[in-house]
């Protein structure tokens, strides 16, 4: 009788927790909240863009407009809905826009992936709540000139909060936190470091709204070539959308 009972009791534990974790599951906010697609729909960003120039003695920041705009509805090359988004760039608003990349978004009932350059990225992922972490990058070919993106932790940060995003006061907004790495001692000029900085923001019935985004590895000086820089930063901060 005694083991009937605890038989009953670990079957009704394991029930109510299996029914627990999809409840918490469904009553999430939807990814695609924050990350709606529709044909025509666009976000306009003031890009500032970090480079490194004189073979990477000097940095300097260029800054430039860029638009995203949804061009079509696709498939990818699994077969799945996909959306084709288009960016446009110019360098002041005096300027025609002038198409520069191309882009594609996938939306699942849990993820939202957005493939760059021929990268995939796990922007989003379900449940939506402060505190969540997947990784982010685990699509990625990395090969050596992507090792930086190895093994990152995409976790929620500030979910469904007001924020302030240039001009715009946002209802309900969600920070990713993607990477805050210092490797080495960036102010030791004799020894390599490397700096990794990643964030976005979304926000709700929008899309991305700003992103903070920053590689540089230093190479100290050896005989017969002085210490550089490489690497490259990205600021995204929205101006417009429909």
């Amino acid at each position: 009788m005694r083991k009937q009972l605890l038989l009953l009791l670990v079957v009704t534990t394991v029930i109510f927790t299996a029914c627990k974790k999809s409840t918490e599951v469904l009553d999430t906010i939807p990814v695609s909240e924050y990350f709606p697609l529709q044909v025509g729909k666009y976000i306009t960003y003031n890009l500032d863009s970090t480079v490194f120039i004189n073979f990477g003695t000097k940095d300097t920041v260029m800054n430039y407009q860029v638009k995203h705009v949804v061009d079509a509805e696709i498939t990818d090359n699994l077969g799945r809905p996909a959306y084709r988004i288009i960016r446009y760039i110019r360098s002041s608003p005096a300027n025609a826009w002038v198409p520069d990349n191309t882009f594609m978004a996938v939306g699942t009932e849990f993820t939202m992936e957005f493939i760059e350059n021929n990268m995939r990225f796990i922007k989003l992922k379900a449940p939506v709540r402060n505190g969540y972490t997947w990784k982010g990058n685990s699509y990625i070919d990395l090969g050596t000139d992507y090792r930086y993106l190895e093994d990152w932790d995409y976790t929620y940060d500030s979910v469904n909060v007001s924020a302030t995003i240039g001009s715009f006061t946002l209802d309900s907004t969600l920070k990713v936190d993607q990477r805050d790495e210092v490797i080495g001692i960036p102010t030791d000029p004799n020894s390599y470091s490397e700096i990794n900085r990643s964030n976005e923001k979304y926000a709700k019935g929008i899309g991305m709204v700003y992103r903070d985004f920053l590689h540089v590895e230093y190479q100290p000086p050896t005989p017969g070539r002085g210490a550089y820089r490489i690497g490259y930063g990205v600021r995204l901060t929205m101006i417009d959308h429909n």
